[in-house]
């Protein structure tokens, strides 16, 4: 008799801006783990016909010959609570779609995990969604120098999107395991495969 399939698990991924998240996102790849990006997801959606139209409806003058502005759409969608719903209510269903598809592959794929990256998990309430959640986290004036490094950002403007954000202290409160990532980058791969030890995950291949 066949045993059935254990069902797929959820591990989600999030940190605050700068704390290198992406960068952690990549080495779970290469260590075998399929990780499900929510913002290249979000970028896919919102270049779907179907999609833009929703857009151009809710906020005239942001879409024009089927390309998104981002930068209208970001004034406009941005300004206050309501309008940033708004545009949520357009593009995060069919992200979930977009997601629950590929967690779909995966499964069939025989996949025991899953990593979901998502920027907002906390905020959005998805962590409610996950069976573990890794947070990734630096010191502040670290993760302010690596943004206005890479992106000409302000100091102040860096400290305006982090303070929009769930304070880090919070989000290593309610992680399952965090992994710090200050100090020299050659570090993090074995604080990687240590949280992963944690958290009784064992990729099929490791490719590092």
């Amino acid at each position: 008799m066949t045993t059935p399939a254990a069902p797929l698990r959820r591990l989600g991924l999030t940190g605050s801006i700068g704390a290198g998240k992406s960068t952690v996102a990549a080495l779970l790849r290469a260590r075998g783990l399929t990780v499900l990006d929510a913002d290249e997801q979000a970028r896919h959606v919102t270049q779907e016909p179907e999609t833009l139209r929703a857009i151009g409806n809710e906020f005239p003058g942001t879409v024009t010959g089927g390309v998104l502005d981002r930068a209208a759409l970001a004034a406009a969608a941005f300004r206050d609570p309501q309008r940033t719903a708004a545009l949520n209510a357009i593009v995060h269903p069919r992200v979930r779609a977009r997601m629950a598809a590929l967690e779909a592959q995966a499964a069939a794929r025989g996949e025991p995990w899953v990593v979901q990256d998502v920027p907002l998990l906390f905020e959005g309430g998805l962590d409610e969604q996950m069976d573990a959640v890794l947070v990734v986290d630096a010191p502040l004036e670290e993760r302010v120098a690596r943004v206005m490094a890479r992106s000409g950002l302000s100091r102040e403007d860096v400290l305006a999107r982090d303070a929009r954000q769930l304070g880090a202290a919070e989000k290593r409160q309610r992680a399952t395991v965090v992994i710090e990532n200050a100090g020299p980058p050659d570090e993090l791969g074995a604080r990687v495969d240590a949280a992963l030890h944690v958290l009784g995950i064992h990729p099929r291949s490791r490719q590092v």
